[in-house]
C-alpha cells in the first residue's frame, strides 16, 4: 500500500492522500474519488489502486476534509469545499492525464472536476454514481427539516463504527449541493465516460444514469447494468466488473 500523506489545498486545512507514481510514462493516473461519508480505503479505491500498480498507472487517492484520515468536521463539509479539495490535489499531486473513478457522490464530484480540468481528463468512471442526490434524494418534508433544524438524520444501511454517519446530511452540504446540481442541462463533458450500476440500487435509482446519459455532451458513454446488485459494489464480482470497465480506458489513454 502506498504511503499516507497529506497536504493543505488552503485554510490550513490537512487532508490525507496517497500517491503511487506512474512506473510508465506512457499512462495516466488514477485518481479515486470516495462516496459521501467514505474513504479512500474502501474496497473499491484499494482495487482501483491495485490496477493501477499491476499496469504501471499512477493513482491518487484522497480523504476529503472530516472523513478518514483527514482533519476537520465532516458537520463543516459541502460538496463546493470537496471538490476544492479534489482539484487543489489534481493539481498539486498528480501527474500527466487523468482518468476519475468516482463513487456514489464521487460521481458527482470526478463530473464537475472534468468540468474544471477538461484538459487532463482523459476518462471517467462513475460507479453508482449519483449527480444532484440533494435534489432527488430528499422530499419535499425532509428539505423543510434541513432548512428548519440544520441537520437530517436517516436511518442508512452502512453506516460504520468510527466514521461518520452517512444517514446524517447537514444543511450547509445540502445548500451546496443544490447549488451545483448538473442533470437540468447538458453537460459539458466530451471525454469517454462509463457507469456501472447495481439493478437493484435502492439509494441511487436506475432512472439517474439514464439521465445522466443524456445530458453528457460526450458520444462515448456506456451504462453496464449489475444483475442483482445493490448500492454499493463492492462484491467480488462487483468489482471485477469495474476493473474489467476501466482496463481498456487506461490502455486507450496509453
Amino acid at each position: 500500500m502506498t504511503d499516507l500523506a497529506y497536504f493543505d489545498p488552503g485554510n490550513a486545512r490537512r487532508i490525507a492522500y496517497r500517491y503511487r507514481t506512474a512506473t510508465d510514462p506512457r499512462r495516466p493516473t488514477l485518481v479515486f474519488l470516495p462516496g459521501y461519508a467514505s474513504d479512500m480505503d474502501g474496497t473499491k479505491a484499494v482495487a482501483v489502486d491495485a490496477l493501477a500498480e499491476a499496469t504501471g498507472c499512477g493513482c491518487l487517492r484522497l480523504d476529503y476534509s472530516g472523513t478518514g484520515s483527514s482533519g476537520g468536521e465532516f458537520a463543516d463539509g459541502t460538496l463546493a469545499r470537496w471538490l476544492d479539495e479534489v482539484v487543489a490535489a489534481i493539481d498539486l499531486l498528480a501527474e500527466g492525464p487523468l482518468v476519475l473513478v468516482g463513487s456514489s457522490m464521487g460521481g458527482w464530484l470526478a463530473l464537475h472536476a472534468a468540468l474544471k480540468r477538461p484538459d487532463r481528463v482523459v476518462a471517467l468512471v462513475g460507479i453508482a454514481a449519483a449527480p444532484d442526490f440533494t435534489d432527488w434524494g430528499f422530499s419535499s418534508e425532509d428539505k423543510l427539516t434541513l432548512l428548519r433544524d440544520g441537520q437530517l438524520v436517516r436511518p442508512n444501511p452502512y453506516r460504520e463504527e468510527g466514521k461518520p454517519d452517512p444517514g446524517t446530511t447537514h444543511r450547509g452540504f445540502w445548500q451546496s449541493g443544490e447549488a451545483m446540481r448538473l442533470l437540468s442541462l447538458p453537460i459539458a463533458v466530451d471525454c469517454p465516460v462509463r457507469l456501472l450500476h447495481g439493478e437493484k440500487d435502492e439509494t441511487v435509482p436506475v432512472g439517474v444514469p439514464l439521465k445522466l446519459i443524456g445530458q453528457l455532451r460526450s458520444a462515448d458513454v456506456q451504462l453496464l447494468l449489475v444483475k442483482d446488485g445493490g448500492h454499493r459494489l463492492s462484491e467480488p464480482r462487483e468489482i471485477d466488473a469495474l476493473l474489467r470497465l476501466l482496463a481498456p480506458l487506461v490502455e486507450t489513454a496509453a
